[in-house]
């Protein structure tokens, strides 16, 4: 199947995108995601989707960066296929879009982290030549 990624900017399609981006992100509200995006957009936070015609079927959220360690690099802070439309290609077209994304930036990498409970995500991303790293902590700060 053959998919088109855009980027999503305006309210309207933003709002498109919350179904899918719900099924990673179920803690958020649809007023809360287009909250959360917006103001991420402003520091440069991307919204992406692949879709068959007017429906969206996967969502990645991204941003540009540059780190030491790491030099510039494109980092996938969300990336979620449609659970009803998974193993379709979708996943697949969007992240091969990303990768092409980061070196029309002059990107030297592409990151993401992904929740040690998303064993399909693994796969897929091992699948299509993605390094397993390391780990992610994190300590609140309250």
């Amino acid at each position: 199947m053959t998919y088109s990624i855009k980027h999503m900017t305006t309210d309207t399609e933003i709002d498109q995108c919350f179904v899918v981006m719900s099924q990673l992100r179920p803690h958020l509200t649809r007023e809360t995601f287009l909250t959360r995006a917006r103001s991420q957009m402003q520091e440069g936070y991307r919204l992406a989707c692949a879709m068959t015609g007017d429906t969206v079927v996967a969502v990645a959220g991204y941003r540009f960066s540059q780190s030491l360690s790491w030099g510039k690099f494109l980092y996938v802070d969300d990336l979620v296929t449609d659970a009803a439309r998974r193993s379709q290609g979708a996943g697949k077209a969007l992240l091969q879009w990303l990768i092409a994304e980061a070196k029309r930036h002059d990107c030297a990498e592409l990151h993401l982290d992904s929740g040690i409970q998303r064993k399909d995500a693994h796969r897929f991303y091992e699948r299509e030549g993605m390094d397993l790293l390391g780990y992610h902590y994190k300590i609140a700060v309250e």
